[in-house]
């Protein structure tokens, strides 16, 4: 049984390219924990298991390299084509967008493999995630403190070690906040440096998308994929 707790996207990387476990086997790892731990937590909204699979499945069939086969998780306020996207509100409820962001598509070209929709205060206004329509989210260190936000479902998602990966957004310190309650790794990277095509806007001018991770490696292995045009 792989325990994720901790388990940094790098060394993900190690066992998949040694062979130790499949990508089917990680990504069942990281969405076992998720449906052990995640009640409590409520870092994640919705998880996308047989999608997910599917993908992980596709994977060991093809071959892989570099972070091709990684899990990430994805804040809800991002479009992902085919999944609801409700920027933690009701008024979104149901909401299914017909294309992907432009960070979403960079993150699927390279193979990353997202695990869900994670948890955030409502349209980002907030730096608790306690505002949201859907409930409470709990900082994995104790459930009794907040995780920050507006992005605390990403973070609390890295530090819970329901994903290695996760990528939230920062108008005010909606990354930078959440990071450091949860003691993970975020960034909030150059304005334009990474699309914000697709995100549901809050502040268009300080609106900005970024790596959540658990090393500061790992944080710039995700910026790497996702800064530039998207599609």
């Amino acid at each position: 049984m792989i325990d994720t707790a901790g388990l940094s996207a790098e060394r993900c990387v190690e066992l998949l390219d040694t062979r130790e476990v499949s990508c089917r086997e990680l990504v069942t790892a990281y969405l076992d924990r998720i449906d052990r731990e995640n009640p409590a937590l409520h870092a994640f909204l919705r998880t996308r298991r047989d999608a997910a699979l599917s993908e992980a499945d596709a994977r060991d069939s093809d071959g892989r390299s570099g972070l091709e086969g990684v899990p990430i998780a994805l804040k809800d306020i991002l479009s992902t084509k085919g999944e609801e996207t409700t920027a933690g509100s009701r008024i979104l409820e149901g909401h299914v967008p017909i294309y992907d962001g432009g960070c979403v598509s960079r993150v699927k070209g390279a193979g990353l493999i997202s695990l869900g929709k994670t948890n955030m205060d409502e349209f980002a206004m907030g730096s608790s995630t306690e505002n949201s329509a859907f409930g409470v989210t709990r900082n994995p260190w104790d459930p009794e403190r907040v995780p920050g936000g507006s992005s605390g479902g990403s973070s609390a998602a890295v530090a819970a070690g329901f994903a290695p990966l996760a990528l939230g957004t920062d108008t005010g310190g909606s990354i930078r906040q959440p990071a450091a309650l949860c003691g993970v790794v975020g960034m909030k990277p150059t304005y334009g440096a990474v699309s914000r095509y697709g995100l549901i806007a809050f502040a268009s001018s300080l609106d900005q998308i970024g790596p959540f991770a658990l090393t500061v490696r790992d944080c710039a292995l995700l910026l790497q994929v996702s800064c530039g045009q998207g599609a």
